[in-house]
């Protein structure tokens, strides 16, 4: 499901905080039938993928590639067309959905350059490229980076990511502790994640994964991401003992998740 529903990760009884669009694995070959398609839905021509599978109903998917519709293996195309019309309206709006999505993160997105700006715990940041500077340096509102003449994009994202990282394996080993020792459990161990479709994961045996990127954003959003893996030490699941145990360990925790939820749809996922 996107965005506020979680659902097993590759680990046993494993949970996560979603984005709000999950990220799609690469196509694979497809079997007779299917590929490419069109259909014309209230006078718009919608190109479409046509996936079989084993699944026993239509599927209808809206993502980076556009449409992807998933059929059994027995369902004749010629039928397509009748439930693509019957969908017609939602496939529509989610098309435009998604396209304003990606528009936003176009606008949102960081630009690798000298000058340009950067999210630190909810503060704008000046990317600034020193020369002088031995790696990354915070000095106030600026962002100092080490970087020889000439050095390209890629070098300076390189560089950022890494000290994004390297501060946010620091937040969060302060900040995790914090709610832990409310809570009166410990992860077996935590670490950072590089996902794209999810803040936070929690295991059954206890294993906590935290996204490095959430240190673009104030703290008060990070603490409720760790709070709410903390919570499933106790509860795995989303039930409602796992959010009164999130409410214990963060009180203000409604807030800062609909701050959450409302940068997601923003598009700033980064």
């Amino acid at each position: 499901m996107k965005g506020r529903r979680s659902k097993p990760l590759s680990g046993p009884g494993a949970l996560q905080l979603a984005l709000p669009f999950e990220a799609i694995a690469p196509v694979p070959a497809l079997p007779p039938g299917a590929g490419q398609r069109s259909a014309i839905l209230e006078g718009q021509r919608v190109d479409y993928l046509l996936k079989r599978s084993r699944r026993r109903t239509l599927g209808f998917q809206i993502d980076e590639r556009g449409l992807t519709v998933s059929a059994p293996s027995w369902f004749p195309v010629r039928e397509l067309d009748g439930a693509l019309q019957e969908k017609s309206r939602w496939i529509l709006a989610k098309l435009v959905e998604w396209r304003e999505y990606q528009q936003r993160r176009e606008r949102l997105a960081i630009r690798w350059a000298d000058g340009e700006s950067l999210r630190y715990l909810g503060r704008t940041l000046r990317m600034e490229i020193c020369t002088r500077t031995d790696g990354v340096m915070h000095d106030g509102a600026a962002l100092r980076i080490g970087l020889p003449p000439g050095a390209g994009s890629g070098q300076m994202r390189d560089r950022v990511h890494a000290w994004l990282q390297a501060e946010a394996t620091r937040i969060f080993g302060e900040r995790l502790p914090v709610f832990c020792a409310r809570l009166g459990r410990k992860p077996a161990r935590w670490g950072l994640s590089s996902a794209r479709t999810r803040w936070g994961s929690c295991t059954a045996d206890g294993v906590i994964r935290l996204n490095w990127r959430l240190v673009h954003f104030p703290l008060e959003l990070i603490d409720y991401v760790i709070a709410h893996e903390v919570a499933h030490l106790k509860e795995l699941n989303h039930s409602a003992g796992f959010w009164s145990t999130v409410g214990e360990l963060m009180p203000g925790y409604r807030e800062a998740r609909e701050r959450l939820r409302a940068l997601h749809e923003e598009g700033a996922t980064l």
